[in-house]
């Protein structure tokens, strides 16, 4: 003869909402750290001010700066125009949106940007912008 308990008995279950909220929580911790890595490293300029600017960074995005002098510096080194134009040749066949910024000293001669501008759009790329600061 079987005796039926009267406890009833708890069946036993995982709770997994707690869970998606721990994972959650860990996505948004891991994507604000990996923005925070992800800065622009170039040379440093000292750009000229303008009232309509903003701050934009995107990972897939060239650098190139201009100093004082007229040297190009693409990724924190020193290239000539025929050197830039090849590099962009190449970034430019594995992205066709690719962005170009220029940044130039406060005290950079207007040709030498306009020479980097123009290797950028005889390799085709049609997203050029200059890089200037916000005006305090």
């Amino acid at each position: 003869m079987r005796i039926i308990s009267p406890v009833p008995k708890r069946r036993t279950r995982i709770v997994i909402i707690p869970l998606i909220d721990i994972m959650f929580f860990l996505l948004a911790a891991f994507m604000m750290v990996s923005i925070q890595m992800s800065k622009t490293e170039n040379v440093k300029v000292h750009l000229p001010s303008a009232s309509q600017s903003r701050q934009d960074f995107r990972p897939d995005m060239v650098n190139i700066a201009v100093d004082k002098s007229g040297a190009v510096w693409l990724e924190k080194k020193e290239v000539s125009l025929a050197a830039l134009g090849l590099a962009l040749s190449n970034r430019f066949a594995a992205n066709p949106e690719l962005p170009v910024y220029v940044s130039g000293d406060r005290d950079t001669l207007h040709g030498d940007m306009v020479k980097v501008y123009e290797t950028a759009c005889a390799v085709g790329i049609q997203k050029v912008a200059f890089m200037t600061e916000a005006v305090k």
